[in-house]
């Protein structure tokens, strides 16, 4: 069984950092695309950031300068450094893994960790 576990969110002032980790674990064949959605209240979850498993990136362009996506595929993991945190950046951040195992190839997703940013 594939799962995907987020740690690093919290509350941080405007212009802070925050720096978030994911780790995919189970019985994992290869990992193509990793990336971190997040969903403000009474929003749509949005796509902040993904990367491949060669490294191309794709930022939403609210994030673009000031968030930076990275993954050591040796590990299953994927990071998300958060700098010159806005409050309009609050919500509650998942993992996002596009990935082959014994079930096929599926998406999965995190419990969904929490940043908070004060004004």
């Amino acid at each position: 069984q594939v799962q995907l576990v987020e740690s690093g969110g919290g509350l941080v002032q405007a212009g802070g950092s925050l720096r978030l980790s994911c780790v995919a674990s189970g019985s994992i064949f290869s990992i193509n695309v990793m990336g971190w959605y997040r969903q403000a209240p009474g929003n749509q979850r949005e796509l902040v950031a993904a990367i491949t498993n060669s490294g191309s990136t794709n930022y939403a362009d609210s994030v673009k300068g000031r968030f930076t996506i990275s993954r050591d595929n040796a590990k299953n993991m994927v990071f998300l450094q958060m700098n010159s945190l806005k409050p309009e950046d609050t919500g509650v951040y998942y993992c996002n893994a596009v990935l082959r195992s014994w079930s096929g190839r599926n998406d999965y997703w995190g419990q969904g960790t929490q940043v908070t940013v004060s004004s």
